[in-house]
């Protein structure tokens, strides 16, 4: 399923999908100079719109917040390694990760 933030409109895509190395291809996709280590790559059977009602209902794109009563990434992963890994620092730290290995 193919979903844009803000929109109702959903597509659905049956076909394959593999990921590959490519270094020309990894190129095409280059964000700040910063090439991805893979590439997926679909190729569309069948293509489908999805009725967008579930989407309004759950009000995905309101801009609310109901994630405050689920475990963070920092607890799953200090639960699944008996707090080996993980924690408050694990989810402190990502704004910092995610911005310095996004692109």
């Amino acid at each position: 399923m193919l979903m844009v933030p803000g929109a109702s409109n959903v597509v659905r895509i049956n076909g394959t999908a593999n990921l590959t190395g490519d270094e020309a291809l990894r190129a095409r996709f280059a964000k700040a100079g910063k090439a991805p280590r893979t590439v997926t790559v679909i190729r569309i059977s069948k293509i489908y719109f999805q009725c967008a009602r579930a989407l309004v209902r759950a009000r995905l794109w309101a801009g609310e917040d109901d994630s405050a009563r689920l475990p963070t990434a920092g607890d799953l992963i200090a639960k699944a390694t008996t707090g080996d890994l993980g924690g408050p620092a694990y989810d402190g730290e990502w704004n910092g990760r995610a911005a310095n290995t996004l692109w």
